[in-house]
Protein backbone atom coordinates (compact mmCIF):
# COMPACT_ATOMS: atom_id res chain seq x y z
CA UNK A 1 0.00 0.00 0.00
CA UNK A 2 1.09 3.31 -0.93
CA UNK A 3 2.16 5.08 2.81
CA UNK A 4 1.72 8.78 1.04
CA UNK A 5 -1.80 10.97 1.32
CA UNK A 6 -3.68 10.50 -2.13
CA UNK A 7 -5.96 13.35 -3.45
CA UNK A 8 -8.88 11.44 -5.11
CA UNK A 9 -11.12 13.51 -7.82
CA UNK A 10 -13.69 14.39 -5.42
CA UNK A 11 -10.94 16.93 -4.12
CA UNK A 12 -10.38 14.80 -0.93
CA UNK A 13 -7.51 12.92 0.10
CA UNK A 14 -6.96 9.57 1.46
CA UNK A 15 -4.88 8.64 4.68
CA UNK A 16 -4.14 5.26 5.93
CA UNK A 17 -4.79 4.77 9.54
CA UNK A 18 -3.62 1.24 9.87
CA UNK A 19 -2.22 -1.85 8.66
CA UNK A 20 -4.99 -2.18 6.60
CA UNK A 21 -5.94 -0.26 3.19
CA UNK A 22 -9.57 0.15 3.94
CA UNK A 23 -8.88 2.34 7.55
CA UNK A 24 -9.23 5.14 6.03
CA UNK A 25 -10.03 9.10 7.01
CA UNK A 26 -10.89 11.87 4.62
CA UNK A 27 -9.94 15.80 4.66
CA UNK A 28 -10.96 18.75 1.94
CA UNK A 29 -8.01 19.57 0.35
CA UNK A 30 -8.58 23.56 2.14
CA UNK A 31 -7.22 21.84 5.22
CA UNK A 32 -4.40 19.96 3.39
CA UNK A 33 -1.83 22.69 3.95
CA UNK A 34 -2.84 22.94 7.67
CA UNK A 35 -2.63 19.17 8.01
CA UNK A 36 1.06 19.03 6.01
CA UNK A 37 2.71 21.64 8.48
CA UNK A 38 1.56 19.79 11.43
CA UNK A 39 2.68 16.30 10.27
CA UNK A 40 5.99 18.36 9.16
CA UNK A 41 6.38 19.60 12.65
CA UNK A 42 5.44 16.51 14.05
CA UNK A 43 8.44 14.46 12.00
CA UNK A 44 10.95 17.08 13.00
CA UNK A 45 10.05 17.04 16.54
CA UNK A 46 10.23 13.04 16.62
CA UNK A 47 13.57 13.49 14.77
CA UNK A 48 15.20 16.09 17.31
CA UNK A 49 13.72 13.75 19.87
CA UNK A 50 15.67 10.77 18.45
CA UNK A 51 19.41 12.59 17.70
CA UNK A 52 21.96 11.87 19.85
CA UNK A 53 22.83 14.78 22.04
CA UNK A 54 26.80 15.08 22.57
CA UNK A 55 28.12 13.55 25.60
CA UNK A 56 29.40 15.81 28.13
CA UNK A 57 32.69 15.36 29.67
CA UNK A 58 34.39 16.98 32.31
CA UNK A 59 38.08 17.15 32.17
CA UNK A 60 40.08 17.82 35.43
CA UNK A 61 43.59 19.74 35.30
CA UNK A 62 44.18 19.91 39.12
CA UNK A 63 47.69 18.97 40.39
CA UNK A 64 48.89 18.27 43.61
CA UNK A 65 51.98 17.19 43.03
CA UNK A 66 54.19 17.81 39.32
CA UNK A 67 52.67 20.02 36.80
CA UNK A 68 53.25 19.47 33.40
CA UNK A 69 53.48 22.24 31.63
CA UNK A 70 51.83 21.05 28.84
CA UNK A 71 48.33 20.73 30.66
CA UNK A 72 47.53 24.36 28.55
CA UNK A 73 48.05 22.37 25.48
CA UNK A 74 45.89 19.62 26.71
CA UNK A 75 43.31 21.39 27.21
CA UNK A 76 43.34 23.66 24.03
CA UNK A 77 43.20 20.19 22.63
CA UNK A 78 40.57 18.73 23.89
CA UNK A 79 38.54 21.64 23.75
CA UNK A 80 39.00 21.46 19.58
CA UNK A 81 38.36 17.74 19.33
CA UNK A 82 35.53 18.41 21.22
CA UNK A 83 34.54 21.31 18.87
CA UNK A 84 35.40 19.61 16.01
CA UNK A 85 33.72 16.03 16.32
CA UNK A 86 30.52 17.13 18.00
CA UNK A 87 30.70 14.11 20.09
CA UNK A 88 31.51 15.65 23.51
CA UNK A 89 31.36 18.78 25.25
CA UNK A 90 34.27 19.51 27.50
CA UNK A 91 33.60 21.53 31.04
CA UNK A 92 36.95 22.05 33.23
CA UNK A 93 37.81 21.74 36.36
CA UNK A 94 41.14 23.44 37.22
CA UNK A 95 41.27 24.10 40.73
CA UNK A 96 40.11 23.34 44.46
CA UNK A 97 37.19 25.07 44.34
CA UNK A 98 35.93 24.09 40.93
CA UNK A 99 36.44 20.34 42.13
CA UNK A 100 34.41 20.93 45.38
CA UNK A 101 31.91 22.71 43.32
CA UNK A 102 31.66 20.52 40.15
CA UNK A 103 32.38 16.83 41.47
CA UNK A 104 29.89 16.46 44.16
CA UNK A 105 27.89 13.52 43.27
CA UNK A 106 24.89 16.12 42.61
CA UNK A 107 27.08 17.88 40.15
CA UNK A 108 28.39 14.87 38.62
CA UNK A 109 24.76 13.94 37.82
CA UNK A 110 25.10 15.82 34.49
CA UNK A 111 27.80 14.31 32.77
CA UNK A 112 28.44 11.34 30.97
CA UNK A 113 32.51 10.37 32.09
CA UNK A 114 35.47 12.52 33.35
CA UNK A 115 39.18 12.83 31.90
CA UNK A 116 41.92 13.29 34.08
CA UNK A 117 44.73 15.43 32.07
CA UNK A 118 47.88 14.77 33.23
CA UNK A 119 46.41 15.35 37.11
CA UNK A 120 48.85 14.38 39.96
CA UNK A 121 49.22 13.62 43.15
CA UNK A 122 46.27 13.23 46.57
CA UNK A 123 43.26 15.45 44.50
CA UNK A 124 40.37 16.61 47.01
CA UNK A 125 37.73 14.95 45.50
CA UNK A 126 34.28 15.95 47.81
CA UNK A 127 33.75 12.18 47.65
CA UNK A 128 35.87 10.02 46.28
CA UNK A 129 34.59 6.83 47.21
CA UNK A 130 31.37 7.80 45.37
CA UNK A 131 32.88 8.80 42.40
CA UNK A 132 34.65 5.67 41.73
CA UNK A 133 30.91 4.27 42.27
CA UNK A 134 29.99 6.50 39.98
CA UNK A 135 32.20 5.46 37.21
CA UNK A 136 31.38 1.96 38.12
CA UNK A 137 27.74 2.88 37.43
CA UNK A 138 28.28 3.16 33.67
CA UNK A 139 30.42 6.34 33.28
CA UNK A 140 33.34 7.11 31.07
CA UNK A 141 37.05 7.31 32.82
CA UNK A 142 39.68 8.36 30.12
CA UNK A 143 43.44 9.21 31.55
CA UNK A 144 46.30 10.97 30.29
CA UNK A 145 49.99 10.54 31.31
CA UNK A 146 50.33 11.85 34.91
CA UNK A 147 46.41 10.07 35.63
CA UNK A 148 48.47 7.96 36.88
CA UNK A 149 50.47 9.52 38.96
CA UNK A 150 47.04 10.58 40.89
CA UNK A 151 46.73 8.96 44.34
CA UNK A 152 49.88 7.10 44.42
CA UNK A 153 52.44 5.81 46.35
CA UNK A 154 48.98 4.33 49.10
CA UNK A 155 49.99 0.45 49.91
CA UNK A 156 48.20 -1.59 49.29
CA UNK A 157 47.42 0.27 46.15
CA UNK A 158 44.77 2.85 46.11
CA UNK A 159 41.44 2.02 45.27
CA UNK A 160 41.46 4.59 42.14
CA UNK A 161 44.49 2.95 40.83
CA UNK A 162 42.79 -0.16 41.24
CA UNK A 163 40.28 0.91 38.63
CA UNK A 164 42.92 2.61 36.85
CA UNK A 165 44.99 -0.56 36.14
CA UNK A 166 48.44 0.63 37.66
CA UNK A 167 50.41 3.31 38.88
CA UNK A 168 53.84 5.49 37.76
CA UNK A 169 56.43 4.47 39.40
CA UNK A 170 59.30 5.66 38.10
CA UNK A 171 60.57 7.06 34.23
CA UNK A 172 64.15 7.49 32.73
CA UNK A 173 65.19 10.38 30.17
CA UNK A 174 62.88 10.81 27.43
CA UNK A 175 63.15 8.47 24.89
CA UNK A 176 61.93 7.50 20.86
CA UNK A 177 60.08 3.87 21.32
CA UNK A 178 58.12 2.40 18.79
CA UNK A 179 54.73 1.20 20.46
CA UNK A 180 53.79 -2.26 19.35
CA UNK A 181 50.00 -2.28 18.43
CA UNK A 182 47.92 -4.78 20.48
CA UNK A 183 44.99 -4.19 18.76
CA UNK A 184 44.17 -2.53 15.54
CA UNK A 185 41.21 -2.46 15.82
CA UNK A 186 40.32 -0.60 18.43
CA UNK A 187 39.01 3.07 17.61
CA UNK A 188 42.26 3.67 20.31
CA UNK A 189 44.46 2.50 17.81
CA UNK A 190 43.14 1.55 14.42
CA UNK A 191 44.66 4.94 12.72
CA UNK A 192 48.03 3.04 13.88
CA UNK A 193 50.08 0.31 11.45
CA UNK A 194 51.62 -2.79 13.95
CA UNK A 195 53.41 -0.05 15.76
CA UNK A 196 53.47 3.76 16.83
CA UNK A 197 56.69 6.09 17.08
CA UNK A 198 56.77 8.63 18.88
CA UNK A 199 59.32 10.55 21.53
CA UNK A 200 58.22 10.99 24.60
CA UNK A 201 58.24 10.67 28.43
CA UNK A 202 57.75 6.93 29.28
CA UNK A 203 56.47 6.15 32.01
CA UNK A 204 57.61 2.80 34.14
CA UNK A 205 54.39 1.13 35.93
CA UNK A 206 54.09 -0.59 39.28
CA UNK A 207 50.56 -2.73 40.06
CA UNK A 208 49.94 -3.33 36.66
CA UNK A 209 48.27 -6.78 36.16
CA UNK A 210 47.65 -7.35 32.59
CA UNK A 211 45.31 -10.29 32.82
CA UNK A 212 43.32 -7.82 34.09
CA UNK A 213 43.40 -5.38 30.90
CA UNK A 214 42.94 -4.85 27.21
CA UNK A 215 46.15 -4.00 26.20
CA UNK A 216 46.24 -1.03 23.08
CA UNK A 217 50.03 -0.28 23.04
CA UNK A 218 53.08 -1.30 24.76
CA UNK A 219 56.99 -1.97 24.64
CA UNK A 220 58.75 -5.40 24.89
CA UNK A 221 61.80 -4.17 26.46
CA UNK A 222 62.89 -1.02 28.57
CA UNK A 223 62.54 2.48 26.90
CA UNK A 224 65.71 3.47 28.00
CA UNK A 225 67.77 0.51 28.71
CA UNK A 226 66.89 -2.09 26.59
CA UNK A 227 65.84 -4.84 29.09
CA UNK A 228 63.59 -7.26 27.68
CA UNK A 229 60.11 -6.91 29.74
CA UNK A 230 56.86 -5.83 29.40
CA UNK A 231 56.26 -2.50 29.40
CA UNK A 232 52.56 -1.35 29.40
CA UNK A 233 51.95 2.17 27.31
CA UNK A 234 47.68 1.97 26.94
CA UNK A 235 44.80 -0.26 27.36
CA UNK A 236 41.15 -0.27 27.89
CA UNK A 237 39.48 -2.15 30.48
CA UNK A 238 35.69 -2.65 32.21
CA UNK A 239 34.83 -1.71 35.66
CA UNK A 240 31.49 -2.47 36.87
CA UNK A 241 29.04 -0.75 33.77
CA UNK A 242 32.12 1.98 33.28
CA UNK A 243 34.92 1.67 30.69
CA UNK A 244 38.54 2.70 31.65
CA UNK A 245 40.61 4.17 28.82
CA UNK A 246 44.55 5.02 29.84
CA UNK A 247 47.62 6.35 27.91
CA UNK A 248 50.56 6.99 29.15
CA UNK A 249 51.85 8.87 26.50
CA UNK A 250 51.26 12.95 26.90
CA UNK A 251 54.21 14.38 28.58
CA UNK A 252 55.16 16.77 25.40
CA UNK A 253 53.51 19.51 24.48
CA UNK A 254 54.16 18.80 20.40
CA UNK A 255 52.73 15.04 21.45
CA UNK A 256 49.37 16.82 21.91
CA UNK A 257 50.05 18.62 19.05
CA UNK A 258 50.21 15.43 16.56
CA UNK A 259 48.10 14.08 14.53
CA UNK A 260 48.52 10.42 15.24
CA UNK A 261 48.09 10.67 19.31
CA UNK A 262 45.16 13.11 18.56
CA UNK A 263 43.35 10.55 16.82
CA UNK A 264 44.40 8.13 19.50
CA UNK A 265 42.82 9.50 22.09
CA UNK A 266 39.90 10.94 20.56
CA UNK A 267 39.42 7.44 19.71
CA UNK A 268 39.97 6.09 23.52
CA UNK A 269 37.58 9.04 24.41
CA UNK A 270 34.95 7.89 21.81
CA UNK A 271 35.04 4.19 23.09
CA UNK A 272 34.80 5.10 26.71
CA UNK A 273 31.64 7.12 25.89
CA UNK A 274 30.04 4.07 24.04
CA UNK A 275 30.17 5.89 20.64
CA UNK A 276 32.28 3.49 19.10
CA UNK A 277 32.37 -0.35 19.34
CA UNK A 278 35.82 -1.74 20.98
CA UNK A 279 37.07 -4.64 22.65
CA UNK A 280 37.95 -4.70 26.43
CA UNK A 281 38.33 -8.30 27.12
CA UNK A 282 42.06 -9.04 28.68
CA UNK A 283 44.00 -10.61 25.94
CA UNK A 284 45.42 -14.48 26.72
CA UNK A 285 49.34 -14.50 26.32
CA UNK A 286 48.64 -18.53 26.41
CA UNK A 287 51.14 -19.65 23.85
CA UNK A 288 49.25 -21.21 20.36
CA UNK A 289 50.33 -22.78 17.55
CA UNK A 290 49.66 -22.68 14.18
CA UNK A 291 47.90 -25.24 12.21
CA UNK A 292 50.93 -26.40 10.15
CA UNK A 293 52.87 -26.49 13.41
CA UNK A 294 50.47 -28.60 15.17
CA UNK A 295 49.60 -30.94 11.89
CA UNK A 296 53.95 -31.54 11.98
CA UNK A 297 53.51 -32.21 15.52
CA UNK A 298 54.93 -29.52 17.77
CA UNK A 299 54.43 -29.21 20.70
CA UNK A 300 54.68 -25.59 23.23
CA UNK A 301 57.60 -26.06 25.74
CA UNK A 302 56.63 -22.57 27.28
CA UNK A 303 53.14 -22.02 27.79
CA UNK A 304 53.12 -18.41 27.43
CA UNK A 305 51.54 -17.69 31.05
CA UNK A 306 53.88 -19.06 33.64
CA UNK A 307 57.12 -21.04 34.47
CA UNK A 308 54.83 -24.33 35.12
CA UNK A 309 57.20 -27.28 33.30
CA UNK A 310 60.20 -25.24 33.71
CA UNK A 311 62.85 -25.25 36.78
CA UNK A 312 65.60 -23.07 38.36
CA UNK A 313 68.98 -24.87 38.10
CA UNK A 314 70.33 -23.66 41.05
CA UNK A 315 67.35 -23.51 43.41
CA UNK A 316 68.81 -21.24 46.00
CA UNK A 317 70.03 -18.79 43.32
CA UNK A 318 68.48 -15.61 42.20
CA UNK A 319 65.38 -16.09 40.98
CA UNK A 320 66.00 -14.08 38.05
CA UNK A 321 63.41 -15.47 35.35
CA UNK A 322 59.49 -14.63 34.89
CA UNK A 323 57.20 -15.12 32.07
CA UNK A 324 55.48 -11.33 31.15
CA UNK A 325 53.43 -11.04 28.26
CA UNK A 326 54.36 -14.02 26.38
CA UNK A 327 58.02 -14.01 26.91
CA UNK A 328 59.88 -15.85 29.41
CA UNK A 329 62.27 -13.22 30.43
CA UNK A 330 65.57 -12.94 32.56
CA UNK A 331 66.46 -9.64 34.14
CA UNK A 332 70.39 -8.91 35.30
CA UNK A 333 71.07 -6.33 38.00
CA UNK A 334 73.83 -6.50 40.71
CA UNK A 335 72.93 -9.85 41.09
CA UNK A 336 73.58 -12.97 38.65
CA UNK A 337 70.81 -14.89 37.28
CA UNK A 338 70.87 -18.77 37.34
CA UNK A 339 69.75 -21.22 34.38
CA UNK A 340 66.59 -21.89 33.40
CA UNK A 341 65.64 -26.10 32.89
CA UNK A 342 62.80 -27.61 30.95
CA UNK A 343 60.95 -30.59 32.76
CA UNK A 344 60.74 -32.33 29.82
CA UNK A 345 64.01 -34.11 28.78
CA UNK A 346 64.64 -34.82 24.44
CA UNK A 347 66.99 -37.15 22.40
CA UNK A 348 66.05 -36.66 18.57
CA UNK A 349 63.86 -33.27 18.33
CA UNK A 350 63.57 -30.00 16.22
CA UNK A 351 63.27 -27.07 18.34
CA UNK A 352 61.99 -23.52 17.05
CA UNK A 353 62.52 -20.56 19.44
CA UNK A 354 62.44 -16.45 19.16
CA UNK A 355 64.64 -14.65 21.19
CA UNK A 356 65.74 -11.15 21.81
CA UNK A 357 68.85 -9.35 23.76
CA UNK A 358 70.01 -5.84 24.93
CA UNK A 359 72.92 -3.88 23.95
CA UNK A 360 76.32 -5.84 24.84
CA UNK A 361 73.96 -8.88 26.07
CA UNK A 362 74.83 -12.57 26.19
CA UNK A 363 73.22 -15.80 26.98
CA UNK A 364 72.94 -19.23 25.07
CA UNK A 365 70.45 -21.95 24.95
CA UNK A 366 71.51 -25.29 25.54
CA UNK A 367 70.20 -28.78 23.71
CA UNK A 368 69.56 -31.98 25.97
CA UNK A 369 71.36 -29.40 28.67
CA UNK A 370 75.11 -29.46 26.94
CA UNK A 371 75.50 -28.13 23.57
CA UNK A 372 75.01 -24.31 23.20
CA UNK A 373 74.02 -22.32 20.99
CA UNK A 374 75.28 -19.17 21.52
CA UNK A 375 73.26 -15.99 22.03
CA UNK A 376 75.57 -13.10 21.88
CA UNK A 377 75.04 -9.18 20.52
CA UNK A 378 77.64 -9.28 18.08
CA UNK A 379 75.91 -7.04 15.51
CA UNK A 380 78.47 -4.95 15.07
CA UNK A 381 80.87 -7.03 14.67
CA UNK A 382 79.81 -8.50 10.91
CA UNK A 383 82.48 -11.79 11.91
CA UNK A 384 81.00 -15.28 12.71
CA UNK A 385 82.81 -16.59 15.96
CA UNK A 386 82.31 -19.68 17.60
CA UNK A 387 81.61 -17.57 20.69
CA UNK A 388 78.88 -14.93 18.88
CA UNK A 389 75.85 -15.48 17.69
CA UNK A 390 74.71 -18.86 16.32
CA UNK A 391 77.50 -19.94 17.25
CA UNK A 392 78.05 -23.83 18.57
CA UNK A 393 80.24 -22.65 21.82
CA UNK A 394 83.99 -23.26 21.65
CA UNK A 395 83.15 -25.63 18.88
CA UNK A 396 81.95 -23.86 15.61
CA UNK A 397 81.37 -20.39 14.56
CA UNK A 398 78.31 -20.30 12.18
CA UNK A 399 79.11 -20.65 8.05
CA UNK A 400 77.65 -17.04 7.76
CA UNK A 401 76.67 -13.89 9.79
CA UNK A 402 73.20 -13.85 10.29
CA UNK A 403 72.45 -11.45 13.73
CA UNK A 404 69.69 -9.23 13.95
CA UNK A 405 70.39 -5.83 15.89
CA UNK A 406 70.11 -5.73 19.90
CA UNK A 407 66.68 -5.59 20.58
CA UNK A 408 65.21 -6.98 17.43
CA UNK A 409 63.76 -10.25 17.87
CA UNK A 410 65.83 -13.46 16.36
CA UNK A 411 64.42 -16.77 15.20
CA UNK A 412 65.88 -19.71 15.64
CA UNK A 413 65.08 -23.41 14.47
CA UNK A 414 67.52 -26.00 15.57
CA UNK A 415 66.91 -30.24 14.71
CA UNK A 416 69.63 -32.56 16.78
CA UNK A 417 69.84 -36.25 15.49
CA UNK A 418 71.70 -38.61 17.77
CA UNK A 419 75.23 -36.09 17.70
CA UNK A 420 74.44 -34.02 15.04
CA UNK A 421 73.28 -30.36 14.85
CA UNK A 422 71.24 -28.53 12.09
CA UNK A 423 70.76 -24.92 12.37
CA UNK A 424 68.86 -21.98 11.00
CA UNK A 425 69.61 -18.03 12.14
CA UNK A 426 66.84 -15.76 10.76
CA UNK A 427 66.02 -17.76 8.14
CA UNK A 428 69.82 -18.54 7.19
CA UNK A 429 71.40 -21.69 7.62
CA UNK A 430 74.45 -21.27 9.58
CA UNK A 431 75.28 -25.01 10.48
CA UNK A 432 74.22 -27.88 8.26
CA UNK A 433 74.77 -31.67 9.79
CA UNK A 434 77.33 -30.73 12.27
CA UNK A 435 79.02 -33.18 14.23
CA UNK A 436 79.00 -32.29 18.34
CA UNK A 437 81.27 -34.71 19.61
CA UNK A 438 81.34 -33.24 23.18
CA UNK A 439 79.50 -30.90 25.58
CA UNK A 440 80.69 -27.46 24.83
CA UNK A 441 81.08 -25.85 28.45
CA UNK A 442 78.63 -24.80 31.33
CA UNK A 443 76.86 -28.12 30.40
CA UNK A 444 74.83 -30.10 33.29
CA UNK A 445 76.17 -33.07 32.33
CA UNK A 446 78.30 -35.52 30.10
CA UNK A 447 76.08 -38.16 28.88
CA UNK A 448 76.02 -37.44 25.70
CA UNK A 449 73.64 -40.35 24.45
CA UNK A 450 71.10 -39.80 26.89
CA UNK A 451 68.24 -37.61 26.57
CA UNK A 452 68.30 -34.03 28.01
CA UNK A 453 66.75 -30.72 28.65
CA UNK A 454 66.49 -27.40 27.04
CA UNK A 455 68.79 -25.35 29.44
CA UNK A 456 68.22 -21.51 28.66
CA UNK A 457 70.86 -19.64 30.26
CA UNK A 458 70.84 -17.22 32.89
CA UNK A 459 74.18 -16.16 34.41
CA UNK A 460 75.82 -14.26 31.65
CA UNK A 461 73.17 -11.76 30.63
CA UNK A 462 69.37 -10.07 29.87
CA UNK A 463 67.27 -11.88 27.55
CA UNK A 464 63.82 -12.73 26.35
CA UNK A 465 62.27 -16.19 24.31
CA UNK A 466 59.43 -16.68 23.23
CA UNK A 467 57.55 -18.63 21.15
CA UNK A 468 59.25 -22.26 22.49
CA UNK A 469 58.12 -24.95 20.69
CA UNK A 470 59.44 -28.63 19.99
CA UNK A 471 58.63 -31.49 18.03
CA UNK A 472 60.26 -35.08 19.21
CA UNK A 473 61.65 -37.10 16.10
CA UNK A 474 62.28 -40.71 16.02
Amino acid sequence: MNPYPRVGVSGFIDIPLGPTPITMIQISRSRLGTWLLATLAAVALTTLAHAKSPKNLLVVTVTKGFRHSSIPTAEKTLSALAAKTGDFTVDFVRNDADMAQKMTLAALAKYDGVIFANTTGDLPLPDKDGFLKWIQSGKAFVGMHSASDTFRGHKPLDPYNVMLGGEFLTHGAQATVECINQDPNHPACKHFGPTYKIHDEIYILDGFQRPTVHGLLTLDKHPNSGMPGDYPIAWAKKVGKGRIFYTSLGHREDVWESDPYRKHITGGIRWALGLEKGDATPQRTTAKLSREESKAGFKPLYNGDNLIGWHARNASGHQSWSSQNGMLVNVMGKEHGTDLVSDAKFMNFTIRYEYMVPKGANSGLYLRGRHEIQIFDDFDAKVPKDSGNGGLYSIKAADQFASRKAGEWQSVEATMIGNRLTVTLNGVKIHDNVEVPRATGGELDRNLDAPGPILLQGDHGAVAFRNVRVKELK
